[in-house]
């Protein structure tokens, strides 16, 4: 949704820029890992507290981002018009959307960490290859739905991106508050796991 709505304001460059800022917020997990920092993560403390402020945080920028394309603010203005979320810029947007759901962090503490114990046995060479194709893999598809976006933009008028920009801020919206529901769950002792592939 990140990347579709600032596609949408921006142009195709915000797709690989979001990719950037998820894949520092990436690197820093994939370093906490091997470093053993894994139990952290598993803290149901933690993952509530990430579900609580990250909800907090998503519940902004979807209010944001569906508030532009609502009152039609969003397309073709100068850095200062844009609204809150352009403060952050594209991969702030990156870094942001990835560290504010609870369940990225769940996912980075179960299968990734054993992803990251795989890669370590083959060496730094391992965990940078690793690494490495994962961040393409999202490089990939994020600059995908970015051409999309942006080379659709000659076919079509104004009113849809407005009307994609308020689709992409109501399903954040909808997310902020399952984000902030699972947090509660999470502090109230809700076991922090999830399922492989998820």
């Amino acid at each position: 949704m990140v990347t579709i709505s600032q596609s949408a304001r921006h142009g195709f460059w915000a797709g690989p820029l979001v990719t950037a800022g998820h894949a520092m917020a990436e690197i820093a997990a994939v370093a906490a890992l091997a470093m053993g920092l894994g139990k952290v993560f598993k803290r149901s403390l933690v993952a509530g507290l990430i579900g609580l402020l990250g909800g907090g945080f998503l519940l902004w920028m979807g209010i944001d981002i569906a508030r532009s394309g609502w009152v039609g603010i969003a397309l073709e203005l100068e850095p200062g018009e844009m609204g809150g979320l352009a403060a952050f810029g594209s991969v702030g947007a990156g870094v942001l959307a990835s560290i504010s759901n609870p369940y990225w962090v769940v996912w980075w503490a179960s299968v990734g960490a054993s992803y990251v114990v795989l890669a370590l046995r083959r060496g730094l060479p391992g965990l940078g290859a690793f690494f490495s194709g994962h961040i393409l893999s999202d490089l990939s598809w994020n600059s995908l739905l970015a051409f999309l976006i942006a080379s659709g933009r000659g076919f079509l008028s104004a009113s849809f991106y407005r009307g994609v920009l308020v689709v992409c801020g109501l399903i954040l919206v909808a997310l902020a508050i399952y984000f902030i529901y699972s947090g509660f769950g999470f502090l109230r002792g809700k076991p922090v796991e999830i399922e492989e592939g998820a």
